[in-house]
């Protein structure tokens, strides 16, 4: 039984998690590089290890040392939170080896699903609905000329160990064809060290979305509805909702249930998240990809379900069956995200780390703040830029929406800058108050 963990992340996620382990009754750790000696995980949890300098490489990513400090505090498992280490499974699998339960799924699974051209190809086979492209990777310039003649233009070239909008290029002639696969496995190399890539049919403006799961190790998978995570700029996510308003129940439920399907696939066994296009023309949509972890906008599905994601990641990885079955999971009202993140939205939110002098949250009724600043809080600029996640629950998309332009009003950091101006906007978007917007929101409404 799982009775000391050790949180290897850092900001809002790793205050999340010793949150809900404190509410377990577990003993926490967090480990921290030289940058986060005065962050507010380190005074939340229970025991905090230094684990290195502030770059992510030599701290956050190494994580022999991150092993190394739990098995010096005797931890039970580790909780690697998302990004960093969360999909790495080597990490998963040197944790094994030191008899460290890995808080997430087994590590051929993250192996697996980590593998877009070989994530694609099982769903296809286990009769997942897939964007039609290449089957597998791309070996060559001219079998990728062989691919689109097939598929027709555009085309998407993906890096098949990608995420981040990493290794993408969009293909809308032969002409550029050549050029975009140079570029895309260059870029695919330099940021996954490895350049492979494979092929999809681009749907211009499709929406993104996601749905949440949840399996346990004897085989049950449930899933959580789905999140619309279409509002994005260079593919990083910005604000997210559920349910979907841009769905009907029809497509809700079948989507639903391919994502129990193809999670069943895999014999997943943690929180994930199925991704889909949805096309809004053709009311068609397709396996995109698999998240093997917990996701920055997780609380939206735990604010419409009542489910606590992060507890339930501790008793699936302590070997107990799900005690929620697909018919105890019913939707309640509407749930909305904006990341505020520590970014200049008049300079092409550019990075704009600096110190918090004066910090008002939101509060009342149906709002939830997930953050780790503090009035004088230094945010470093070593990491990635979010400082809160602002959710808002209400009984209908309208309130929703109506109490997120409130929490909005009433949020204040001063001292940087921040992307609130541009939620405020969002929460005004014709567009976006329709329901119906796609992946190109950004670009369409909001130059």
């Amino acid at each position: 039984m799982i009775s000391k963990i050790l949180i290897a992340n850092r900001g809002e996620i790793a205050v999340r998690i010793i949150r809900a382990a404190k509410e377990l009754g577990l003993e926490t750790v967090l480990v921290y590089s030289q940058a986060d000696e005065d962050s507010l995980g380190v005074k939340l949890a229970d025991h905090s290890v230094c684990i290195g300098p502030p770059p992510a490489a030599e701290s956050y990513l190494f994580y022999q040392n991150i092993i190394s400090a739990a098995l010096a505090v005797k931890a039970d498992a580790i909780h690697p939170g998302y990004g960093f280490l969360a999909e790495n499974w080597q990490f998963a699998d040197a944790c094994r080896a030191m008899k460290i339960r890995f808080i997430g799924p087994r590590s051929h699974v993250i192996r697996q699903m980590g593998d877009k051209a070989k994530a694609k190809a099982l769903m296809k086979e286990s009769g997942v609905p897939v964007v039609p492209g290449s089957d597998g990777i791309i070996d060559s310039l001219d079998q990728a000329y062989e691919v689109v003649e097939e598929t027709g233009f555009p085309v998407m070239l993906k890096a098949s160990a990608g995420g981040g909008g990493k290794g993408m290029r969009i293909v809308c002639e032969k002409e550029e064809l050549e050029k975009a696969y140079n570029s895309a496995s260059t870029e695919a190399q330099q940021a996954f060290a490895d350049s492979r890539l494979y092929i999809e049919k681009y749907i211009a403006s499709p929406k993104h979305i996601e749905v949440q799961v949840l399996g346990d190790k004897h085989g049950n998978v449930v899933h959580l509805f789905e999140r619309d995570c279409s509002i994005q700029r260079r593919h990083q996510k910005l604000v997210e909702e559920a349910p979907s308003a841009g769905l009907d129940d029809e497509t809700r439920d079948k989507m639903g249930g391919i994502a129990v399907k193809a999670a069943q696939a895999v014999g997943y066994d943690s929180a994930g998240t199925i991704e889909f296009l949805y096309d809004i023309d053709t009311k068609k949509f397709y396996f995109m990809e698999m998240n093997t972890r917990i996701q920055v906008e997780h609380p939206v599905s735990e604010a419409i379900t009542g489910v606590d994601l992060i507890k339930y990641q501790f008793r699936i990885a302590n070997g107990e069956k799900l005690d929620i079955n697909q018919e105890d999971i019913q939707r309640h009202g509407h749930s909305l995200e904006c990341r505020i993140n520590a970014e200049d939205p008049e300079r092409d939110f550019s990075p704009a780390p600096g110190t918090i002098h004066q910090l008002i949250v939101p509060g009342g009724p149906g709002v939830r703040v997930d953050s780790a600043v503090f009035p004088g809080y230094t945010i470093p600029p070593f990491y990635d830029s979010m400082v809160a996640k602002l959710i808002t629950w209400g009984t209908h998309r309208r309130e929703t929406v109506e109490r997120m332009k409130r929490a909005l009003d009433e949020f204040c950091l001063e001292g940087i800058k921040t992307t609130i101006p541009f939620h405020k906007e969002v929460m005004r978007n014709k567009e976006f108050l329709s329901g119906q917007y796609t992946t190109d929101f950004v670009s369409k409404f909001m130059q």
